[in-house]
């Protein structure tokens, strides 16, 4: 079967070039963020963030190679009906024919595995480059190589290829010779019980945890976020096609003339073909506009929210001591952001957690007198001496934990839980006079300060960085929005980037098998030119179905993490990313249609007549 396999794979290398592709750049993709990730778990505590940031890229990364490889071995299989079904008509059972396309299979899976692993060094360091340029780990960082990671590399390369080639394999054995030449029956059936299973399934997930995360808190809504978008873009995917024939008849009302009715035929004739080309279009889309919006719109509830909780007028800032008590000054809340590790422990006195993040050290009188929102346990009240208040879901109150500031390390008891935040800020809140004198005064501080009616900045001149409230809020939530933008790259951005080429990918394979097609047409009386603009059109249309049911995918998302912020913040809160989408909406156009004029323009290179009847 190997001696066959290799065959085949020499006879129709263009169709199996873009299977091997994408196991190459998936392998590529996972072995580079796992490396990262393992790298920056074992560095500390300076690249917490980054740890977390890695851990949802490489969840993307293996996503992304599951689903697009399996795609396109599912599309390069149909696309080889015919030659299937001779191998039926000349004896073979069933049996050969899924131990044939197995080991096609294995043979892709070795290959794309062989190119995969070099490039993912290459992958690492585009990928630690972008860490380091957006401040989620130390320039000096450097992930290192681990032997292991090659047979992590095979297993994710063999495992995809053969796994996404079990189900195509099993439908092309079942499928009588007969019925796969004339492209009829069980053979020209796309809607397979499998497709209406699995498509129903995760569009049912997708909308329970839609209305889930619309009561989760933020870390669960962001978490659900992800997983909503991933499941509806499967789901679209799986029942696409029958979105194709309505997609059509659009096309042959909106396009008229020669042209348009037989890029309608082509859509209706080539539903498979379609489907699989808009595959990676909807799963981009929607990975894309989801994150994209989800972030902003906690990022703007964020604001919504911050705006809501302080009483002040204006924020100084500080470095060192400060005498900020000056006529017309009415309430001085400073509070210091300072970095904290604070460790739980469990009923027998084990280390059971470790949290990294950021305390605001703050005097608990001036902070109630500048801020609306009090704590859901607990009193701000009691935070003096060796306390501290706590994040919600964090630990209860009377329950004691370890802190390490600077170089002191201090046990603290709970004396307040705080509300659930979309704000970002401080994980912790500790009284000012606990925390070393050396920390605060290398540490910026922050004053939030309320003065009399009549007085203005001109009472603090001197005494620091003076800016109104509402500036620094804005310039607050820019740097969020800076921060986000920064994340929504590092986990997007070579995702995406697969993604794309995944699309193009999709383009190529689908004309591959269309020479013979295309030279029918000119045979007809159309001219190249006209083929290869009804062949851009037909793509045309395959690019808006991905597009609308990508939107679609992402809308599920965005529904949800609208309510979440909502809830939080108090009010309506949504922003929909109508920059990212009008640029991804564009460039999809251009890509696929560009890739299409190009595939076309190669089909009917030669000349009609000598491929009219030639064997496909």
């Amino acid at each position: 079967m190997l001696r066959l396999s290799w065959n085949t794979f020499t006879d129709r290398w263009p169709l199996f070039l873009g299977a091997i592709l994408t196991v190459c750049l998936g392998v590529a993709l996972v072995q580079s963020s796992l490396l990262i990730l393992v790298s920056a778990a074992t560095a500390g505590g300076e690249v917490v963030e980054a740890v977390t940031l890695l851990g949802l890229t490489l969840g993307i990364s293996v996503f992304l190679a599951v689903f697009i490889v399996s795609s396109t071995f599912a599309f390069t299989v149909a696309q080889r009906q015919r030659d299937l079904a001779l191998l039926r008509l000349v004896g073979g059972g069933r049996g050969q024919v899924r131990r044939l396309l197995l080991s096609e299979a294995l043979l892709l899976g070795v290959l794309g595995t062989a190119f995969g692993v070099p490039l993912g060094l290459l992958v690492m360091r585009v990928q630690t480059w972008l860490l380091r340029e957006l401040g989620f780990v130390p320039s000096a960082f450097t992930p290192r190589w681990q032997d292991w990671i090659l047979s992590v590399s095979a297993g994710i390369g063999l495992g995809v290829a053969i796994a996404g080639v079990l189900a195509a394999s099993r439908r092309a054995a079942k499928v009588r010779p007969l019925e796969a030449l004339r492209e009829t029956g069980a053979a020209a059936r796309v809607m397979s019980g499998a497709r209406w299973f699995f498509g129903v399934l995760f569009l049912a997930g997708a909308l329970a945890m839609t209305s889930v995360s619309a009561f989760a808190p933020p870390e669960g809504a962001i978490a659900l976020s992800i997983n909503t978008a991933l499941a509806a873009a499967v789901a679209l995917t799986a029942l696409s096609p029958l979105v194709v024939p309505a997609a059509g008849r659009l096309a042959g009302l909106v396009l008229r003339g020669p042209l348009g009715r037989l890029a309608e035929a082509n859509l209706r004739d080539g539903v498979r073909r379609s489907a699989s080309t808009a595959a990676p279009l909807i799963v981009l889309v929607a990975l894309l506009v989801a994150q994209a919006g989800t972030l902003a719109t906690i990022g703007k509830g964020a604001e919504i929210e911050q705006r809501a909780d302080i009483r002040g007028d204006l924020v100084v800032t500080t470095t060192g001591p400060s005498d900020l008590d000056v006529p017309g000054v009415v309430a001085v809340s400073p509070q210091t952001r300072v970095p904290v590790s604070v460790v739980t422990y469990g009923d027998d006195d084990t280390d059971t957690d470790t949290e990294q993040g950021y305390a605001a050290a703050i005097d608990p009188a001036a902070y109630a007198a500048t801020h609306v929102r009090v704590p859901e346990q607990g009193s701000l009240a009691d935070l003096t001496g060796p306390t501290i208040a706590v994040a919600d879901g964090f630990q209860p109150v009377g329950s004691t934990v370890t802190a390490r500031i600077g170089d002191s390390e201090l046990d603290l008891r709970v004396v307040a839980v705080l509300p659930a935040t979309l704000g970002g800020g401080a994980d912790f809140l500790l009284p000012r006079e606990i925390v070393p004198a050396p920390v605060l005064a290398a540490t910026p501080t922050e004053s939030i300060v309320r003065v009399a009616p009549g007085a203005g900045a001109s009472a603090l001149a001197g005494r620091g960085e003076v800016t109104t409230v509402d500036d620094w809020i804005a310039a607050t939530s820019a740097d969020r929005q800076d921060t986000s933008t920064g994340i929504m790259t590092v986990i997007m951005g070579l995702s995406g980037l697969y993604a794309l080429i995944a699309v193009v990918n999709a383009v190529v394979i689908a004309a591959a098998d269309r020479r013979r097609e295309f030279a029918v047409a000119r045979v007809t009386g159309l001219t190249r030119a006209q083929v290869v603009r009804a062949a851009v059109l037909e793509s045309g249309a395959v690019t808006g179905i991905g597009l609308v049911l990508g939107g679609l995918a992402a809308t599920t998302t965005l529904i949800g993490i609208s309510a979440a912020a909502g809830r939080i913040a108090g009010q309506s809160v949504l922003v929909v990313p109508w920059a990212l989408i009008t640029v991804v909406v564009l460039g999809a156009f251009a890509v696929v249609g560009a890739t299409s004029a190009w595939t076309a323009l190669s089909a009917t290179r030669p000349s009609p007549v000598s491929l009219t009847g030639a064997a496909e």
